[in-house]
């Protein structure tokens, strides 16, 4: 690989014009595509296999143009105080507010609110309920003013008047921030290379890849049903892993050049070295990503795949288009150590020819893996109890979906959620809707009356409405409101106690029981992702374990790499419930609402983490079994892989954390809980784990950590990543554009 690569890279850097030339036109094609396509429509939030959506399926059939999957509203109003809703000058606004949202074009039906009983006891608070043809990112904008004017007419009257549902549902925005974290990535390249044309390489490869990957995403939107957070997604990941993968090719091309090579040579063989990282390291994101196919559910799906093609994008241009612009950049770039006037000395500060050459001072990196490989024991110990403290929290994790009553107290569907809560108790903003298919029962009406009795005499359930059948008079709905609020174990527990009761009835009138609604559906979510984080988790890292010995040519190097994973994954998760859940620094980090945290926030974070995680150990340890494989004894090996890597790993690191950080200020929570989770996930592994729980393994084992069967060793391919073949040809003067033997790629 290493050969093949090092071809390419000398290709680029020759052919740097027809290479600028092919990412342009992909970067524009894709950008047309993108101006061109339909807007997106709905993004089906299907999840097969669970009971929800196998009732949800039966109302679409049984029930024929009920528009089982149209968005929603409720018009909540709340009279002044010394009032009632019952008055007739308020009964009079309401009645105008309901004929107004009537007549429009996308309204399915409009329930006034003194004719469905849903006026409170107290007489205060009353709600209609507005139900839409088509689904919430599928209204059109005349529609949802036609909503919030209707509602401003009641407000003007005097009432206090506000919107739940997700009849207003917005694009998220990211916010100020994504711009801070890529200003942040721009300073942490500045005083890496020293140079405003070396740093700027990085952005502007990794600001191209994402806009041909986020381009591409929003102009298949609308024919792959694709959601409004799948290319912020992408964004986040492509832009964190575009940068950093640009970013060990220009380091390792400005090392290559310090040992006197030409630029050609030098672009080619930081391709084939840490171009080699990065494929390996880019495997690993993309099988991590793709892997979360196996959980079922398509968004997520769907998400992984997006995700996983940025970072593909990213390889490649980290591969091809990075030479090419280092030819373009020339003498601008320098070798590594001879930084420019920017940051660097002045000309009248350099010592003179004559003066006596000492040795060179160590590195940062030299100095801490010195420190490590001599107390090994204290760092490792140090470093797992740190982490072991930061996950305590995640003893307490809480899964759930967000719904209203995480939104901002500042928006409408927020202080709607707390009027209903307040004048119909807190179960009534995530009614259940209980299906009965009584299809295969010899009486129907009795079937669904036995139902309906069974739930009235459970616990936590505050009314039932009477069975509603369908016009075969096969299947009926039955509404049931809990007493407690829709994200509580309480309310989970009813529905478990439903099913079951369910399950009773079946037996003796065979008429099936199912349970649905959002609620019910994001109880069934958030179960189907914890059952399926093991298997994901084992097929995951057992593909990356395997790929890790491919790398790395060991078996005990790979096992370290993915048990420092688990500790910064079970650490970072820690870290989540701590402020999301928890509450603690919720302020600092703009969340407005604590509760349970996003059902698929573990096993994407254990996904992306994973992906990322293995970055660093491909990029810190090749450069560690190159200097063993070369003769180093095993200590040295470290602290050379610490002299040439702690400093390009280190920025990786805070360019990764800045770039996810900075998705912290978006409007959306779940995008909001996944920028903060990976920032920290990121911070955790490359300074816990991969900067002192991996060199203090590595100085315990000693030559055993490079340890592999002789067997193993001949069925391995051998992929040379720390470009072996490459030296050995230097070495004899060879080219290896023309040293056959040597390719192994």
């Amino acid at each position: 690989m290493a050969t093949f690569l090092y071809k390419l890279g000398r290709l680029a850097f020759r052919r740097r014009h027809f290479v600028a030339l092919i990412w342009v036109a992909l970067l524009t094609l894709a950008g047309v595509g993108a101006a061109s396509a339909p807007p997106a429509g709905n993004s089906s939030f299907s999840i097969p296999g669970t009971e929800a959506q196998k009732a949800f399926d039966l109302l679409e059939q049984r029930f024929p143009g009920a528009s089982a999957d149209g968005a929603t509203a409720r018009v909540v109003f709340k009279a002044p105080s010394g009032e009632k809703m019952t008055d007739a000058d308020n009964k009079a606004t309401v009645q105008k507010t309901v004929d107004e949202l009537a007549d429009g074009s996308e309204v399915a039906s409009v329930a006034d609110p003194y004719t469905g009983n849903a006026v409170s006891k107290d007489g205060t608070i009353a709600y209609a309920s507005v139900k839409y043809d088509v689904s919430g990112m599928e209204l059109e904008e005349s529609t949802k003013d036609a909503l919030e004017d209707a509602a401003q007419q009641a407000r003007d009257a005097g009432l206090t008047v506000e919107v739940g549902g997700d009849a207003l549902q917005a694009v998220p925005e990211t916010g100020a921030t994504e711009v801070i974290g890529i200003a942040v990535a721009a300073v942490v390249l500045v005083i890496t290379f020293g140079s405003l044309v070396a740093a700027g390489l990085p952005l502007l490869t990794a600001l191209i890849g994402v806009g041909i990957g986020v381009s591409s995403i929003t102009a298949l939107a609308s024919a792959l049903e694709l959601g409004s957070t799948t290319s912020i997604l992408a964004m986040m990941i492509g832009l964190a892993v575009g940068i950093d993968y640009a970013l060990f090719i220009v380091s390792r091309y400005r090392a290559e050049l310090a040992e006197g090579r030409e630029r050609e040579e030098a672009a080619g063989r930081a391709v084939g070295t840490a171009g080699s990282a990065v494929v390996f390291a880019g495997l690993t994101v993309v099988i991590a990503l793709v892997g979360l196919a196996v959980v079922n559910i398509p968004m997520l799906t769907k998400m992984g795949v997006a995700a996983a093609g940025t970072v593909a994008i990213a390889v490649l241009i980290a591969l091809t288009m990075i030479p090419a612009l280092l030819g373009y950049a020339g003498r601008r770039v320098k070798p590594a150590g001879a930084k420019g006037r920017l940051l660097g000395r002045s000309r009248k500060d350099e010592p003179k020819q004559d003066a006596p050459a000492g040795p060179p001072k160590a590195n940062l990196g030299t100095r801490w893996a010195s420190f490590v490989v001599r107390r090994p024991l204290a760092v490792l110990l140090l470093g797992v109890i740190g982490l072991g403290a930061a996950a305590v929290p995640a003893a307490s994790l809480e899964l759930g979906l967000p719904d209203d009553g995480s939104q901002p107290t500042s928006t409408t569907q927020r202080r709607a959620y707390d009027l209903l809560s307040e004048g119909f108790g807190p179960g009534f903003n995530g009614p259940l809707m209980v299906v009965v298919d009584a299809k295969g029962s010899d009486a129907p009406k009795d079937a669904f009356d036995d139902v309906a009795g069974e739930i009235k005499g459970l616990d936590g359930v505050v009314a039932v409405t009477p069975p509603a059948p369908n016009k075969g008079g096969d299947t009926a709905t039955i509404t049931v409101i809990p007493d407690s609020k829709p994200s509580s174990v309480q309310t989970e527990d009813l529905v478990h106690a439903i099913r079951d009761a369910g399950g009773d009835v079946e037996a003796k009138t065979g008429a099936e029981t199912l349970v649905t609604g959002s609620t019910a559906m994001n109880i069934d979510v958030s179960e189907k992702l914890k059952d399926a984080l093991v298997p994901y988790l084992v097929l995951v890292v057992g593909l990356a374990f395997l790929l890790l010995i491919v790398v790395f040519r060991s078996i005990l190097v790979p096992l370290k790499a993915a048990l420092g994973f688990l500790l910064s994954v079970m650490a970072a998760l820690g870290a989540v419930v701590a402020v999301f859940q928890w509450g603690w620094l919720s302020g600092l980090m703009g969340v407005e609402e604590t509760g349970p945290v996003m059902s698929m926030m573990p096993i994407f974070m254990v996904g992306v983490v994973f992906g990322l995680a293995m970055d660093y150990e491909v990029f810190l340890v090749t450069r560690m079994r190159e200097a063993f494989v070369h003769g180093e004894k095993p200590n040295q090996a470290v602290v050379t892989g610490f002299k040439h890597g702690a400093r390009v790993v280190t920025a990786a690191a805070v360019i990764m954390m800045a770039v996810f950080a900075g998705f912290i200020g978006s409007s959306e929570s779940m995008v909001k809980m996944i920028g903060f989770g990976l920032a920290i996930a990121v911070f955790f592994d490359a300074f816990v784990v991969r900067m002192a729980i991996v060199p203090a393994v590595l100085a315990l084992l000693g030559k055993k950590a490079w340890w592999l069967p002789k067997w193993l060793d001949r069925a391995l391919p051998n992929v040379d990543v720390e470009g072996e073949g490459l030296r050995t040809a230097g070495e004899r003067g060879s080219d290896p554009d023309e040293d056959r033997e040597l390719v192994r790629a």
